[in-house]
């Protein structure tokens, strides 16, 4: 049984739902957009099926077109020999790989990213760290709450297309999303609530 996802991480910016789509792609099409922290699975007639995601942080995060050429359900996870090289204290006890299951980084499900045949090393895939969606804190994959990812699973085939967006795609169709302090990110247009001064 998947946990419920705790509501307070459930902002109307991160709520599954179909969409209007004025994007180019052609349906059946995945589209990333790591700046609006966003994934569309473009349908026919102008729409898509929208989720919120987590992505890399700049650098790690993965560029350009891929395919799907692989899918699994509770994914075996293993970390990558440069994660375990350099970052030992949080990878070098699972080198040896750990099983799918509720706590298993990879979640429910996996769609591996290939390009040109060959595996990326990159995945969307479910996550056990419902706080991060929404924010670029993975290792580089694309990050969607365990209850999205098993929708998004259930709609794509092997061979199914991955466009990630650049940035000055993202500002067109997207606008410019606002960064807060804790890396939660929001519309054009947001601005921080103001703090009001404690009494006394």
């Amino acid at each position: 049984m998947i946990p419920a996802v705790n509501p307070a991480f459930l902002t109307p910016e991160k709520v599954r739902q179909e969409v209007d789509y004025t994007g180019p792609e052609e349906a059946n099409t995945i589209v990333v957009d790591p700046f609006a922290r966003r994934l569309y699975y473009v349908l026919p007639n102008g729409r898509a099926m929208r989720y919120a995601v987590g992505v890399g942080p700049e650098g790690k995060a993965f560029r350009g077109n891929a395919r799907i050429g692989r899918k699994a359900e509770w994914p075996r996870w293993t970390p990558t020999q440069n994660m375990i090289r350099t970052q030992p204290e949080l990878y070098a006890e699972y080198a040896a790989g750990l099983p799918g299951g509720l706590e298993n980084p990879l979640g429910a499900r996996a769609l591996y990213l290939y390009r040109y045949g060959r595996d990326t090393y990159y995945r969307i895939h479910g996550t056990i760290d419902n706080r991060s969606i929404g924010r670029a804190s993975s290792a580089g994959c694309i990050r969607l709450f365990n209850q999205d990812i098993m929708d998004l699973y259930e709609r794509v085939d092997v061979g199914t297309r991955v466009k990630v967006r650049t940035e000055a795609e993202s500002r067109a169709y997207e606008g410019e999303w606002v960064e807060d302090a804790n890396g939660d990110i929001h519309p054009p247009g947001w601005t921080a609530p103001v703090q009001m001064a404690s009494a006394g």
